[in-house]
């Protein structure tokens, strides 16, 4: 009974001691510190500074408005210039398009003025035809020396022949004469149905008609100088565009979050007139969270990029995994230039090692929390089964 408690004292002892050794041997960082890139929200253009009052510490989101820039004396003398050459081009643009309505309205006129020559040339040959035919049939009918009746009829079948006064007339030139005139306008009549009127022995069509195709000349012509000054206005607008988009960003604006996070400082107060380029704000990229760590050279050697560890935050049980993203080394002080949390003296005197750790960055600015202290462990430790029984 005696050995059996010395054994079983003895084996307490050898597991205590295990656990105590194994727990102070295994891989795990002396510190390790919540942290994220930081990121300097610069003035775009020189001005006015307007900042929105905001504690520090606040969280922001990406697009959310920190500030606004105005500068007033910004020169607008290219964009005023380029303005009245758009106004001036526009109204030439609008001239033409005047001078082209009228142009076809006049057109328009002149084409129905022709519609009504032609119907009534048309009814003109065919009443002048039907008298013609009916006194040649007259004069055919009559076949011996004209009465007194005809005689009249002759004179006015003789109308517009040039001849003596008291010459003698002969029937059967009168007779060819009448035939002729009603051939003649048979010729016209069917000319004037095809539209070429014969009337005055040289024009084949009216003035208004005549009128009517020198002004569609005039319309094509107006069409391409209506399609050169749209062209013109087009890219005087596309040139004022530009001008404008360059003076409304001399002039200022607002400036925008450009990542979810923290305000982590205000360089400049609102009031300042700030130069371009000139840094304003600093921002904590939550969604960039990752845990900075230094451990002992032994440890460091054992360690790669890609390697698996765990983190755990101080006063808490929860146990969060992780990977070895980088491998700074010993006086790695030059890479936390852009993060929160600068390294301390004695961090520097050890082996810098930074952790990724998907949980906390998936949380966003609630998983945000910079500054906030734990160990990183990269071996198993004789308690880990423990641990996770424990909430």
């Amino acid at each position: 009974m005696r050995y059996r408690r010395l054994l079983l004292g003895l084996l307490v002892i050898v597991v205590a001691l295990w656990i105590i050794v194994g727990e102070q041997m295994s891989g795990a960082s002396a510190d390790a510190v919540v942290n994220a890139p930081v990121v300097t929200v610069r003035a775009t253009v020189a001005g006015n500074l307007t900042v929105a009052p905001r504690q520090l510490g606040a969280r922001v989101t990406s697009g959310e408005v920190l500030a606004s820039i105005e500068d007033p004396v910004v020169d607008r003398v290219r964009l005023d210039d380029l303005l009245m050459e758009a106004r001036l081009e526009e109204a030439a643009r609008v001239q033409i398009e005047a001078l082209l309505a009228d142009t076809e309205t006049v057109r328009a006129s002149l084409l129905e003025r022709t519609e009504i020559f032609r119907a009534c040339r048309l009814e003109e040959l065919r009443a002048r035809l039907a008298h013609a035919e009916a006194r040649l049939a007259i004069l055919e009918a009559g076949g011996g020396p004209a009465t007194g009746a005809q005689q009249q009829l002759l004179d006015a079948v003789e109308e517009g022949i040039d001849r003596l006064p008291a010459e003698p007339r002969l029937d059967a030139l009168t007779l060819d004469h009448a035939r002729e005139r009603v051939e003649v306008l048979r010729i016209a009549l069917r000319a004037a149905e095809d539209d070429v009127f014969l009337g005055d022995g040289y024009n084949d069509a009216p003035n208004a008609e005549q009128r009517a195709v020198e002004l569609a000349g005039e319309i094509s012509s107006l069409l391409t100088r209506l399609a050169e000054a749209e062209e013109r206005v087009a890219a005087v607008s596309e040139r004022v565009d530009r001008e404008r988009r360059r003076v409304n960003g001399l002039t200022g604006g607002e400036m925008q979050a450009p990542v979810t996070g923290l305000l982590w400082e205000v360089l400049q107060a609102s009031g300042v007139n700030v130069q371009r380029g000139d840094p304003l704000l600093r921002l904590v990229d939550c969604r960039g969270t990752l845990v900075t760590a230094s451990v002992t050279e032994r440890v460091y050697n054992s360690l790669a990029v890609g390697d698996a560890a765990e983190f755990r935050l101080g006063g808490t049980s929860t146990v969060y995994g992780a990977t070895v993203a980088r491998l700074a080394g010993s006086g790695a002080e030059t890479i936390y230039r852009n993060l929160a949390v600068a390294p301390s003296e004695r961090h520097l005197e050890r082996y810098d090692v930074a952790l990724i750790v998907p949980e906390l960055a998936e949380l966003g600015v609630e998983g945000c929390m910079i500054g906030r202290t734990g160990r990183a462990f990269f071996d198993g430790r004789p308690l880990d089964g423990l641990r996770r029984l424990l909430p």
